[in-house]
């Protein structure tokens, strides 16, 4: 029963946390929001040029998605502790989805997250063309909402 407990009261606060991205980008400034979009973007370029398509997340296993969320979360954290806010919010995005495919009640809040992604304005596009192309990685397919949400 306590352990029952202790899942629900997990998952809740997954749950609270991609609400409260979800809920930060409604509130953001246009650039605020365009900054996270192309930072998602470069992210899913990252890992694809590394072999790994986030865009069809949904298609992993589930013990290789957990890996994904813990391994990002872990590279968020140190991002973070190097002031690093703009990338590691992109990493974030790509966190609560991976969250969001192995719990459902975190997809709503997740789904809310990419609305406001795809509804950046343009800037957003040039943005994450101009990161992808300074690390050396091979042009994405553009701005897009991953399989499965």
């Amino acid at each position: 029963m306590f352990s029952t407990w202790q899942k629900e009261k997990a998952t809740a606060a997954l749950v609270d946390e991609a609400q409260a991205v979800a809920d930060k980008l409604a509130d953001a400034k246009p650039h605020q929001v365009e900054s996270r979009a192309a930072a998602a973007r470069f992210w899913a370029a990252f890992h694809l040029a590394e072999g790994r398509d986030l865009y069809a997340m949904s298609e992993w296993k589930s013990e290789a998605v957990a890996k994904f969320a813990s391994t990002a979360q872990a590279s968020i954290t140190a991002m973070r502790k190097k002031r690093d806010y703009d990338s590691s919010d992109g990493l974030a995005v790509w966190l609560h989805t991976a969250r969001a495919l192995n719990e459902s009640r975190v997809a709503p809040a997740v789904r809310d997250i990419w609305q406001h992604l795809m509804d950046a304005g343009p800037n957003a596009d040039s943005m994450a063309e101009e990161l992808i192309l300074d690390a050396g990685l091979p042009m994405d397919k553009g701005r897009r909402v991953p399989d499965g949400l």
